[in-house]
């Protein structure tokens, strides 16, 4: 079987979610450091907020206790991430540390970095080609 003869199949990423303990806390990494998006969410009995990554995915914060501890001893690069294209990184990595937000530069030799939020997501940002 190939992926072109079956019909029921993955088209593509819709959104990713992470769980933060504050969504309006977690609103000025995500809007005003890395410059995301707001989109309009349905009152959905918890906390969260919702951004644009483009091409019709989100990104959903989710409210909640944390089940990961924020401090985890594994570098960015091998820990989960969510990888996000960018423009301008390294103007947008001397924002982030500026505001307390340590990056961790890709030991690949690719122009990207990885940086965790006050939860301890670990976003990878990647300069766009």
């Amino acid at each position: 079987m190939t992926a072109s003869s079956v019909k029921a199949r993955v088209l593509r990423v819709d959104h990713a979610s992470l769980v933060v303990a504050d969504p309006e806390v977690a609103r000025h990494f995500y809007e005003t450091l890395l410059g995301l998006l707001p989109l309009p969410r349905p009152d959905l009995g918890f906390p969260g907020r919702w951004y644009d990554l483009g091409s019709g995915q989100a990104l959903h914060l989710l409210g909640g206790e944390n089940p990961d501890p924020v401090s985890r001893p594994v570098p960015g690069g091998r820990d989960r991430h969510l990888a996000l294209r960018v423009k301008g990184l390294e103007e947008l990595l001397r924002r982030l540390e500026a505001a307390g937000f340590p990056a961790e530069r890709s030991r690949s030799g690719r122009m990207a970095a990885f940086v965790r939020d006050r939860d301890g997501n670990t976003i990878e940002l990647l300069e766009a080609d």
